[in-house]
């Protein structure tokens, strides 16, 4: 009876001084399989067990985005490729497989997209993978340390650099729900708090609901793995958000400032509602827009 296989899944996580632009975003099979060691290495260092369980890793250069997405789409497929693949022996016994470009390209569905090129933070994929009690004991002390001393060799570091062309400031190691981690506190900072709750439910427990029901927010509901946005009118966007605004009494100047006013603020909800859409399908989540009459959370 085959032994039961469990999966490690992280990054490598670029950190890029501003400005930096990446000469490539994908190496060939020699440097890729040069960085997949120095990656294995480095985990060793900090697991001595991570040596016994194979490695899997790109060598590309990712967006947040693109890795988190529902089902972790780039690592899995790493998986899958990496399961049908040959790669040597690492020092500890497990094998190293880094799947590299061939006439600019790379395997199956691991090219990084061009349109999330350019950011702060590029993401190299990596899983280890192998016994479920090593990679159990493996993935714990990831998950309980790696964030606060992960840091990569400075071979390593240097490394991607040269390789990829880029201006690293720092090069550290994150498990998938660090990443998730960073990526809320970044969100925060950029003013959209409030769709993380719903975001983290589609990445983390894609099965489950989740709502987004804080007015003046865009009311969202997040169900049988898509997001639904309800799209109002004026007058229910006016409704739900208190009714406030009303007219101040002093003739047809006021009359005609007010309703500029709730002109500027329904305009200013629907570009909140693009923006929300259009952060949840960068991270793979389908968005549907709901045209919304009566009661919008009974129709959504």
């Amino acid at each position: 009876m085959s032994k039961a296989i469990l999966h490690v899944l992280g990054a490598l996580a670029l950190e890029l001084t501003p400005g930096s632009a990446a000469a490539r975003d994908a190496l060939p099979q020699r440097e890729a399989g040069e960085l997949g060691a120095a990656i294995a290495r480095d985990l060793a260092r900090f697991s001595p067990q991570a040596a016994a369980l194979d490695l899997t890793t790109a060598g590309a250069h990712y967006d947040p985005v693109e890795l988190l997405r529902p089902g972790w789409p780039v690592h899995r497929e790493l998986d899958q490729l990496g399961a049908r693949a040959p790669g040597g022996r690492g020092d500890g016994g497990g094998r190293i497989i880094a799947f590299g470009s061939h006439e600019g390209r790379l395997p199956g569905a691991l090219s990084p997209a061009p349109d999330y090129a350019g950011g702060p933070l590029r993401l190299v994929p990596w899983s280890l993978a192998g016994d479920a009690d090593v990679a159990r004991e493996v993935g714990e002390a990831c998950e309980r340390d790696l964030m606060e001393l992960g840091m990569a060799g400075a071979d390593t570091a240097l490394l991607a650099q040269e390789a990829f062309g880029l201006q690293v400031e720092h090069a550290r190691y994150l498990t998938m729900h660090d990443l998730c981690a960073l990526m809320a506190m970044q969100y925060e900072h950029a003013g959209l708090a409030p769709l993380w709750p719903v975001l983290e439910t589609a990445l983390l427990s894609p099965d489950r609901e989740a709502w987004l029901d804080a007015p003046p927010e865009p009311l969202l509901r997040y169900v049988d793995n898509e997001a639904r946005i309800a799209l109002l009118t004026r007058h229910a966007w006016h409704a739900r958000n208190g009714g406030a605004g009303g007219g101040s009494g002093v003739g047809d100047d006021a009359d005609d400032a007010d309703d500029e006013r709730l002109q500027r603020g329904f305009a200013h909800y629907q570009a909140r509602q693009r923006q929300f859409a259009a952060v949840l399908r960068a991270h793979g989540v389908p968005v549907m827009f709901a045209h919304c009459q009566g009661d919008p959370a009974g129709e959504l």
